[in-house]
């Protein structure tokens, strides 16, 4: 234990030495939380529209008028014909065309079905997917207004009414920032960590240092926990940086355990790590570490949850997220912190991140060779 604690001293005097890491483990933490918290949302704030009204009547009118009232909705133009509305729609000055029939307020008059038609600009998948939904929502509403007003004219002559409430729970007011601030903290912590472990032992090797190390009979196990132990620190450290700040300047909530949260990144950033000193062990230069860890950030990254759900992709997809340590990073930070999880409610991830911890680092020290 001794060799132990005198690696473990000699890291944290190089970690302590290397001016460029206090920097990394205060400063970008706290800028990228900001800048990706922001920037990385789902929601679009300008869906461009065309209204194209060929019924002229009181009833599509007033669903004009609603569309227009919501901040969301910028009305380009007004035509009288689909054509006018696709010729904006092909200039792509337009995302959306909503015709309205001519026999609208007739069928509606009827108690019949009339169909809207909505043409979309599905150049971007996201954004028309999410402008269509907030104009269907726009839609249902005034379905609903209408239908109101025909439920209070039955109970005028005694018909019942039932009332639909809908609550959103965890996210009550659905703010992105608190949906994406606790996934992206969770990112940076297992990113930067991975980065630095990866680059760690091939700086050694590049400098000549780990030649010295080779000599002494320490054990590959005691020089792969040497490396790890002060990272994991460090990897602690970003965490409650990033807490802090999404805390401050994002008021995340905390429902849960925060001890909770800690507990866990421990076991998974020695997953993270583990890869992180496997790629170090097989590159011969920084470069080389940096570019195959560039490789595993991107596949996390795409395919960890936090920008597509996990339940959205194909079932292939879904089986390879269990190898990825940053998608049970982020789903713990999320049910811990906006859903009040307790230990069971994460015990699968917690499961998975343990093998994941126990595969890598047996891994990085069976690949680890002692040669001068």
């Amino acid at each position: 234990m001794r060799i132990l604690g005198y690696l473990i001293q000699k890291e944290f005097i190089q970690i302590v030495r290397n001016k460029a890491l206090l920097p990394m483990m205060t400063i970008l933490p706290i800028v990228q939380l900001i800048l990706l918290s922001n920037a990385a949302s789902n929601e679009i704030k300008d869906v461009r529209v065309v209204l194209v009204d060929m019924d002229q009547s009181e009833t599509s009118r007033l669903l004009v008028r609603k569309i227009t009232a919501n901040d969301r909705f910028t009305i380009v133009d007004a035509p009288f014909s689909q054509e006018q509305g696709m010729e904006l729609l092909q200039a792509n000055k337009a995302d959306i065309i909503l015709e309205v029939p001519s026999n609208f307020e007739k069928e509606y008059i009827r108690g019949e079905q009339p169909e809207l038609q909505m043409l979309v600009n599905a150049i971007n998948g996201q954004q028309a997917t999410v402008g269509s939904g907030y104009l269907n929502n726009v839609i249902r509403s005034f379905n609903q207004d209408i239908m109101r007003e025909v439920a209070v004219r039955m109970r005028q002559v005694g018909g019942a009414q039932v009332n639909i409430v809908t609550r959103n729970w965890y996210n009550p007011e659905i703010k992105y920032n608190h949906f994406m601030a606790p996934g992206i903290l969770a990112e940076i912590t297992a990113l930067l960590t991975i980065v630095l472990s990866a680059m760690n032992v091939v700086r050694e090797r590049e400098i000549g240092t780990i030649e010295q190390i080779n000599v002494t009979p320490i054990q590959k196990w005691q020089f792969i926990l040497g490396k790890l132990i002060p990272f994991l620190c460090v990897g602690l450290v970003l965490l409650t940086v990033g807490l802090t700040a999404a805390k401050l300047i994002f008021d995340i909530p905390i429902r849960g355990n925060i001890p909770l949260i800690f507990f866990y990144a421990i076991f998974n950033l020695i997953a993270v790590l583990g890869l992180g000193l496997l790629i170090s062990n097989f590159a011969d230069t920084q470069q080389q570490a940096i570019f195959v860890a560039f490789f595993f950030v991107m596949i996390f990254i795409l395919m960890c949850g936090l920008f597509t759900p996990i339940d959205s992709m194909p079932k292939w997809a879904q089986l390879l997220t269990i190898p990825n340590p940053l998608a049970h990073f982020i789903s713990v930070s999320r049910k811990v912190l906006m859903k009040g999880s307790g230990l069971a409610d994460v015990k699968w991830e917690f499961i998975y991140t343990i093998m994941l911890a126990i595969v890598f680092n047996s891994l990085a020290i069976w690949s680890y060779r002692k040669q001068v």
